[in-house]
């Protein structure tokens, strides 16, 4: 019975190449201007698609009723026990339903026009974390500190 013969060849390796594979998470952002190039790794990515749903009001997506935060209804209210417990809740739902990430703390203060907000996020399966720091301003918007 006839058989191929196979030739077999080294891989000559890119480091480039190398240093792409090394990443966990993949994906691209046209949203920052100061971004040279439009791809996001690992806790860009992650931070820039927590980003999208904290710049959208609860309800306000077409089909999607539970997308969004509800900090935009609350930017006025006084900080009180059920307000920060309220916003806590929607801070904790939001990064939980990003499946890359846990939030470890969450730290909300008020100031003049609106609140700070401190998410400490650890991506699963590793030891990675990072911090978003995020002032939610009533008349300038999301704010990335």
């Amino acid at each position: 019975m006839p058989f191929k013969n196979i030739e077999l060849n080294p891989v000559q390796y890119n480091p480039q190449f190398i240093s792409a594979r090394s990443q966990f998470y993949k994906g691209f952002s046209t949203v920052d201007p100061a971004n040279t190039g439009s791809k996001l790794y690992d806790f860009d990515l992650i931070k820039q698609d927590i980003l999208n749903q904290f710049n959208v009001r609860r309800g306000e997506r077409v089909m999607l009723p539970k997308y969004g935060t509800i900090i935009w209804d609350l930017i006025m209210e006084p900080l009180t026990d059920q307000v920060k417990q309220a916003l806590t809740d929607d801070m904790n739902a939001i990064c939980n339903s990003d499946p890359r990430v846990s939030p470890l703390q969450i730290e909300i203060n008020e100031y003049d026009s609106g609140f700070v907000i401190e998410i400490t996020l650890m991506m699963k399966n590793t030891d990675q974390r990072a911090v978003m720091k995020l002032a939610f301003d009533q008349k300038l918007g999301l704010l990335v500190q």
